[in-house]
């Protein structure tokens, strides 16, 4: 089974400390060699982003930053595990690294065999 994680947090403008990429790039190692990562990637600011939204056929477009936002998603994970529970420890474990924010989990699709 596969999860989704969209890891949320405050904006802060300044990419992350040589230390704290340090303990991030342990952790996806370790991961990825256990097999429970199966890609990751971080976010860049929003202010190099942009919205787009349909309504009624009509498209808007917004520019970022996203400043009416109070978090934005700073990075996703997709995992391999054996259950939503796992998931859940897998990303308390993530959280303790990357620190406050939020992450959504969502499991994915997988067709069957």
């Amino acid at each position: 089974m596969r999860f989704l994680s969209m890891y949320k947090k405050r904006e802060r403008g300044v990419p992350p400390s040589e230390e704290e990429m340090t303990r991030m790039g342990k952790l996806i190692e370790e991961w990825t060699k256990s097999g429970y990562l199966l890609g990751v990637e971080g976010c860049l600011p929003s202010a190099l982003g942009a919205k787009v939204r349909q309504t009624e056929g009509k498209y808007t477009i917004t520019d970022g930053p996203f400043t009416e936002a109070k978090e934005v998603v700073g990075g996703m994970a997709i995992l391999k595990v054996t259950s939503k529970a796992e998931a859940i420890e897998i990303t308390k474990k993530f959280l303790a690294v990357a620190g406050d924010g939020e992450c959504e989990l969502r499991q994915l699709y997988d067709p069957p065999a």
